[in-house]
């Protein structure tokens, strides 16, 4: 009888690496069966640089994995990541990233199987604002601190109703702290914004402008005269940690990690060469430092995210449960390719991207069977990226004369799902509230959804757009999804 190894607590495991001078001992092998690499530099030289707010798997997956190959080669000291939770779920971040000494184990899955590991050391603090408001604001509040980023989501760029301020909202925050930044005499920080948004720098500025304005004119225009927004494209395929991946690094690699991040191998990162008070060297690890993001973002938005949305509810339709199983599925994939076909007139010449090359690139990144992408992810929030992802496009291609059917398809396929089933999680915003009630009414009002101009604006007065839709519509409630794909596809050729 063999006895099950018994893994090794992370922080355990790296400070008894460090101990042994880790750049000497890159990769280690605890009591799995594979080599887990471990941070090459001294975190207690580390300092926090960089505020980041939206401490998820995207950003450990990302921006930190970026921040930690710059540490690695012995820079960077000065540009550690403090994470800060405001919402009330961010609690079980503060509690595994204390006892963990903020570390997590980021793997990497290919498509054939083989599995990367390495311990992720670059984010050194966490504060969760319900606990303690005063010291995050003390992180944003001193002067070592000279960038704030975000993954907040595309739909946490809204703003309360005036005069419904929240304290411990990431707005309200931010401007608190260029406040008092303002008053001390201090150089205010950049807001990098790195949410799948159009313009997500433009939108940042938009939204922390307009907090201030409600607060103080006069801080407002400082902000818009200090203050650095620069936009940027990311792009890493991350889903939800499961207790499998849990018990593959456990399994594998002999780490115990409470919440380690799973990913593909494929990562980019389009950032916007504009800061208030200097920055990481970035482009010494992979990161494209560019004068404009727009054609990189408007590519990677109408093409990956836009087809996100293409195979998730066609998929969820046809019974799939992951995104790898969707595009398989010969009619999915032939539904996607006419999609994009649609999609790539609307787009700018992006420098140095070979558009065919994209396109098959992406299809590999979806058909990675190790990831286990849910459609379900993919469909959450729908009410912010329908508008963000899929109507510009159909927007776009009215404007210029060009056909829609299949944009206009994509968009009835989730209004079928919607009437169907409902939204994947439950409804958390009051766009998703009022999109709910209106799926309740599509029987007897086929364009209620459509009509509602705080998600499609006045989309609904366009014939070109209306007639396909209503005729998805209406095939997916009597001939069900794959006739309808069928069909689709069948007109297409």
């Amino acid at each position: 009888m063999t006895t099950q190894p018994i893994p090794v607590p992370i922080a355990t495991l790296v400070h008894a690496a460090a101990d042994a001078k880790p750049a000497e001992t890159p990769a280690v092998t605890a009591s799995g069966s594979a080599p887990v690499e471990l941070p090459r530099y001294d975190r207690a030289g580390i300092r926090t640089g960089i505020v980041h707010f939206g401490l998820g798997n995207f950003h450990r997956a990302h921006q930190a994995m970026f921040l930690d190959r710059l540490l690695a080669l012995g820079e960077g000291n000065e540009w550690g990541i403090c994470g800060v939770g405001v919402m009330p779920g961010d609690a079980r971040m503060r509690d595994v990233l204390a006892a963990q000494d903020s570390l997590f184990t980021l793997v990497l899955k290919s498509g054939t199987g083989e599995l990367d590991a390495r311990v992720i050391g670059s984010i050194h603090d966490y504060r969760f604002a319900p606990d303690d408001r005063e010291a995050v604001l003390a992180e944003l509040t001193a002067e070592t601190t000279r960038i704030v980023s975000l993954t907040v989501t595309e739909g946490g760029y809204r703003l309360p109703e005036e005069g419904t301020e929240n304290p411990l909202g990431v707005f309200d925050l931010i401007v608190t702290g260029l406040a008092r930044r303002r008053a001390a005499g201090t150089v205010p920080f950049t807001v990098m914004s790195c949410d799948n948004l159009p313009g997500n720098g433009e939108v940042a500025r938009g939204v922390i402008l307009e907090a201030a304005r409600r607060r103080d004119p006069e801080l407002a225009a400082w902000i818009a005269e200090n203050v650095a927004f620069p936009s940027s494209m990311v792009d890493r395929i991350t889903p939800v940690t499961t207790d499998a991946d849990r018990a593959l690094v456990r399994d594998t690699f002999g780490v115990e990690d409470a919440w380690p991040v799973v990913a593909e191998p494929f990562v980019q990162w389009v950032l916007e060469d504009h800061f208030t008070a200097g920055r990481p060297a970035l482009e010494k690890v992979g990161v494209q430092l560019v004068s404009d993001v727009a054609p990189y973002e408007k590519m990677k938005l109408r093409l990956l995210n836009a087809s996100h949305q293409g195979m998730a509810y066609f998929g969820l339709l046809l019974g799939h449960t992951f995104a790898h199983e969707a595009t398989t599925d010969p009619r999915i994939v032939a539904f996607l390719h006419r999609f994009l076909a649609e999609s790539r007139p609307t787009l700018d010449p992006v420098p140095g991207i070979d558009l065919d090359d994209y396109v098959n690139t992406l299809f590999e990144r979806f058909t990675n069977p190790a990831i286990a992408d849910t459609l379900n992810r993919l469909a959450t929030d729908a009410g912010s990226r329908i508008p963000t992802f899929v109507l510009p496009t159909i927007v776009d291609n009215i404007a210029a004369g060009r056909d829609v059917t299949f944009g206009a398809a994509l968009v009835a396929s989730w209004v079928f799902q919607l009437e169907r089933d409902g939204h994947a999680q439950p409804a958390q915003t009051e766009i998703e509230h009022n999109l709910t009630a209106l799926a309740a009414k599509l029987e007897a009002e086929p364009r209620a959804i459509i009509e509602y101009a705080p998600v499609f604006g006045d989309i609904a007065t366009h014939d070109a757009f209306v007639t396909p839709y209503l005729a998805t519509l209406e095939a997916l409630r009597r001939d069900g999804a794959a006739a309808t794909l069928d069909a689709l596809n069948g007109s297409a050729e």
